[in-house]
């Protein structure tokens, strides 16, 4: 019997290492399997909750707007986005692109979503303006949101509303520090910061990255505090402390140390199932979200199978990303559809006047109102996460109202980016793709261009972390070639987001000239032979 069940376990491990590099979760051949990870897309600093069946989880995007997406899930497996926290977070010029400042890599980090008392709470906080934000509504899926915030920002903290209905707020890093809040979330008491662990990261050893991504829960009445370290020469760590009293004393010990998933928390199943929710570092990709089993001994959450994150579980199998997280866009719009999918964002906050749905019907406008030097200056950019193992971005362009010295088309957004569009200068348009892998922007290839529409695409693949990316164009959406050379993507802490496709048009000499894009298509795995 103990062989039967090793095999069937083998073939289980098989099936999902089979599944990582083709799609992350299958029903296939009879076969109903869930398989880590959970989203092969940037999805990270995840915190999550449960109302009655219902689960829901909010994210960071950082510099793009709107900010804090906000995702749903019946069965805790397939999700989808529903709203977000914010349309913008402020309107100052790191968020504007504007006067040479950019926010790339910070925005809004961590957030914490809670449920208390019949209103919902998601908190972030951000280094751009040095405040913390509490965003409250009665309704999550369709708000309105309420916003309150302070000074100064409270570093990848958790808010916690306690059964006496006072409200906390613990934060920091490696020494961790709690806080009371004031009723009306204005801000903090004073006299009542302390210290709350002095070294929180001490149960893993020496560290590079002292503990942080603060989680708290309460469960049976006890305290337990989940945060995120990175001992040295080794991977990132699960640390869980817990205590009686929400002040301490609080013990701490190593949770989970596997594959470097880590940084997350704990939910339970109406059927008093518990998980661990986490995420991984995977490249090019991006931080792309786990679930852990957890089993309770002694008072103490016990992550994973034997100390080891498992390939499969047993929960409902995926029915993919699309169109969910990711989605196709035809730029059609009827009667009371939203104006942009919620799968869009804007790379910082855009500037309205410039872009439009409604101005040619079926087509994404984009317009030209500043003149601007590089791609990664350029204002209304709009993008959506690339996902993994494999995955193609195309789109079709109508170039005819292009100016002078505007460059238009698809992008990979990262800060070596890759492009491939139209450049109009000296009145002739050329296809072009700039490859800035080395950190700079170079022009590898141009193409002619005499007809007014052409279709550009973007393939990636991150099997294995292998992060490769191609482009190509086609004059009639059938025969399509491959321009310049492929993209060497690389993950940096200067952007801290996993690639992003992106639709981009900007002016290098005079403003208002415009392209209009007729749709953008989006698809697993690789659909051109190079």
């Amino acid at each position: 019997m103990k062989n039967k069940l090793y095999l069937v376990f083998l073939c289980l491990s098989v099936f999902c290492q089979t599944s990582l590099k083709a799609q992350n979760t299958h029903s296939d051949n009879g076969i109903n399997i869930f398989c880590n990870p959970l989203i092969f897309a940037d999805v990270p600093d995840m915190s999550m909750l449960r109302v009655g069946d219902t689960y829901y989880m909010s994210s960071t995007t950082m510099h793009m707007s709107p900010g804090v997406p906000i995702m749903k899930s019946k069965d805790i497996v397939n999700w989808k986005l529903v709203n977000y926290a914010y349309g913008i977070l402020d309107d100052v010029d790191e968020m504007n692109l504007d006067h040479g400042k950019s926010t790339y890599g910070k925005g809004s980090w961590a957030s914490c979503l809670r449920y208390h008392n019949g209103t919902y709470y998601v908190s972030t906080f951000a280094q751009t303006t040095n405040k913390t934000y509490i965003y409250t509504t009665k309704d999550i899926e369709k708000g309105p949101w309420k916003v309150s915030s302070f000074t100064p920002a409270y570093h990848d903290h958790t808010i916690f509303f306690d059964d006496d209905n006072r409200i906390y707020m613990i934060y920091g890093t490696g020494k961790l520090r709690i806080v009371e809040l004031k009723d009306d979330l204005s801000g903090v008491k004073e006299g009542t910061e302390q210290v709350l662990i002095e070294n929180a990261s001490a149960p893993s050893g020496p560290v590079g990255l002292p503990a942080e991504g603060s989680q708290l829960f309460k469960i049976k009445g006890k305290y337990y505090l989940f945060n995120i370290t990175w001992p040295r020469g080794g991977m990132r760590t699960v640390i869980v402390h817990r205590a009686d009293k929400i002040t301490g004393p609080y013990e701490g010990k190593v949770a989970l140390q596997d594959k470097g998933v880590a940084q997350g928390g704990l939910i339970d199943t109406p059927e008093g199932n518990w998980y661990a929710y986490l995420f991984r570092d995977f490249g090019s990709v991006g931080r792309i979200p786990y679930l852990v089993p957890v089993k309770w001994e002694e008072g103490w959450p016990i992550l994973g199978v034997e100390g080891k994150v498992p390939e499969t579980l047993n929960l409902p199998v995926s029915k993919g990303l699309i169109p969910g997280i990711i989605e196709s866009d035809e730029f059609d719009r009827k009667k009371g559809d939203p104006v942009l999918p919620l799968v869009w964002q804007w790379n910082h906050n855009p500037d309205n006047k410039f872009w439009s749905v409604t101005q040619r019907k079926g087509y994404l406008r984009l317009t030209t109102g500043r003149i601007d030097n590089t791609f990664l200056e350029a204002r209304n950019t709009l993008t959506q996460r690339t996902f993994g193992p494999k995955c193609t971005g195309s789109t079709s362009i109508d170039v005819s109202k292009m100016k002078e010295g505007d460059f238009a088309g698809l992008s990979l957004l990262q800060k070596k980016y890759g492009l491939v569009g139209v450049k109009l200068e000296n009145g002739a348009k050329s296809i072009v793709m700039v490859n800035a892998e080395s950190g700079i922007p170079v022009e590898i290839q141009r193409v002619p261009l005499l007809q007014k529409n052409v279709y550009l695409k973007a393939e990636c693949d991150f099997t294995d972390r292998s992060d490769i990316a191609h482009f190509f164009y086609s004059l009639d959406n059938k025969s399509w070639i491959p321009i310049g050379k492929q993209l060497k993507m690389e993950y940096l802490l200067a952007h801290f987001m996993g690639y992003r496709f992106g639709l981009f048009n900007y002016a290098t000499k005079e403003t208002g000239g415009y392209v209009d894009f007729d749709w953008f298509r989006i698809d697993a795995g690789l659909k051109t032979q190079l």
